[in-house]
């Protein structure tokens, strides 16, 4: 099939890609690379550098004609999204209007939207499933959720298929260690410099950390299930930020010690998703523990280094 992925030169996007290259899929990326990195990109797939706004984007999406669109092209940032609330409305919201419109004029037959976790705010009640509450609690959360709202609308009144994919807390190579939420990656590149870790607040917060490659694996399941469904694609399981710590300390042979700092306003203490769901509908499992994880994490790191 022809497959698009918008954001294909970012983290999870570019192993997406590798994962529909090695199917034996057309592939065609559209990436700004605002966040996005060249080096990501697999040299088998067709690859433009543009943003969803460039006026030559109708035409090579015209030329490619897609069958299925994977749509991860977004702001990700929670601090850009409360400092900039606008362009990040435009870039997750109006981009994603702007794609379906393409989607629905040229006759593509499905989309896959990765939402977030963020988009539930501050659990009712764990493991979060996909009938909780959605609560604005955060510009970003907002930007994800609306675009979830536009595709169920456009597939009522369009005839185009869709999933939707509620991921938990992502980690994996080549995620961005600089970024606000990879603590993974944060973490790894920490420890390879033996460089001490901060952690806010008492590091007993909990978060649902699921290795990428189990994130391919569901994206891939849903080339052919899932239709029309919304789904939550985590580990089920809780780590504290000190037990991800403890792990990479055992990882690398350290006993390095934290540095503990004042707990960031309005984060939230603990944070699971109930994955059952994706279990029944999808034929999905996370096949890789968080120890599991990290360890081919830090393997290809250094693989790439030699």
């Amino acid at each position: 099939m022809n497959i698009l992925v918008t954001g294909g030169a970012g983290f999870i996007g570019s192993h997406i890609v590798d994962g529909l290259i090695e199917l034996g899929h057309e592939v065609l990326i559209i990436d700004n690379l605002s966040t996005g990195n060249i080096d990501n990109v697999n040299p088998k797939a067709e690859f433009y550098e543009m943003d969803l706004f460039d006026n030559y984007f109708e035409y090579v999406y015209q030329k490619f004609r897609p069958d299925i669109v994977y749509h991860l092209a977004a702001q990700v940032s929670v601090q850009k999204s409360l400092s900039n609330p606008l362009d990040d409305a435009k870039l997750n919201i109006l981009g994603s209007i702007r794609l379906l419109e393409l989607c629905t004029q040229n006759n593509t037959r499905k989309i896959i939207y990765p939402s977030s976790a963020a988009i539930y705010g501050d659990p009712l009640y764990l493991p979060i499933d996909e009938n909780h509450n959605k609560v604005g609690e955060s510009y970003y959360g907002l930007s994800k959720y609306f675009p979830e709202q536009y595709i169920e609308l456009f597939s009522s009144k369009q005839n185009i298929d869709y999933t939707i994919l509620r991921y938990s807390n992502v980690f994996g190579s080549r995620q961005n260690h600089q970024g606000e939420g990879g603590v993974v990656s944060i973490f790894c590149n920490n420890f390879e410099n033996s460089r001490p870790s901060t952690i806010y607040g008492d590091g007993e917060q909990t978060r649902d950390f699921i290795y990428v490659k189990d994130v391919v694996s569901a994206n891939m399941n849903c080339l052919y299930t899932g239709s029309k469904g919304t789904y939550n694609i985590s580990s089920n399981r809780e780590t504290s930020i000190n037990e991800l710590h403890r792990i990479f300390n055992m990882k690398f042979g350290s006993s390095m010690e934290p540095i503990y700092k004042m707990e960031k306003p309005g984060e939230i203490k603990h944070s699971t998703l109930d994955n059952t769901l994706a279990y029944k509908e999808l034929d999905w499992c996370p096949k890789y523990s968080v120890e599991q994880g990290i360890e081919e994490m830090i393997t290809k790191k250094h693989k790439k280094i030699i």
